[in-house]
């Protein structure tokens, strides 16, 4: 994983479930997760997966993922090829399950954020950058034990690569 992003926003308002991100009436697909993930945010924005392309940025209000503690979520989210989730605030299991799957979330204040600009987000400086505004927005960097996860994929290619969890 790149700690230095580009892409695009793609922004969503307050309050998106895991519903509008994996939809439930799409059960089915739970097992064909890159066939899932073809209809990310369709209940939120029905175009939304047709139109993104790979880098770009989910943007939300307050409380992005609240809902079901179900980890495809953040999972779909990343096989559509979304960089990273910038919100104000997340639902706490959202949070813990994008980190463990290695989609990077970060909290900052995105009311200056629209769909169409471009970012950069600095995981390692704590900046998003709004080229198209010519503005920055710092945030709070990871904690260095959620960055070495998402360094190494998500939780199981970091255990999976050092037989435990290795946080130093």
């Amino acid at each position: 994983m790149m700690n230095k992003m580009k892409g695009n926003a793609w922004t969503f308002g307050d309050d998106i479930s895991t519903d509008h991100i994996a939809p439930g009436r799409l059960f089915h697909l739970r097992s064909n997760l890159p066939e899932l993930a073809k209809h990310v945010l369709e209940d939120a924005d029905p175009e939304f997966a047709s139109k993104m392309s790979k880098g770009d940025f989910v943007v939300g209000g307050r409380n992005f993922g609240l809902g079901s503690s179900r980890e495809h979520a953040p999972t779909i989210i990343k096989m559509a090829g979304i960089s990273a989730v910038l919100a104000k605030s997340f639902a706490r299991i959202f949070y813990r399950n994008a980190i463990n799957v290695g989609l990077p979330v970060v909290i900052c204040n995105t009311d200056r954020i629209k769909t169409g600009d471009e970012l950069e987000v600095d995981l390692d400086a704590g900046v998003v950058r709004n080229l198209t505004k010519k503005t920055e927005v710092s945030f709070a960097p990871l904690p260095k034990a959620m960055q070495k996860i998402l360094e190494d994929g998500g939780l199981l290619y970091h255990i999976a690569k050092y037989g435990d969890f290795n946080l130093d």
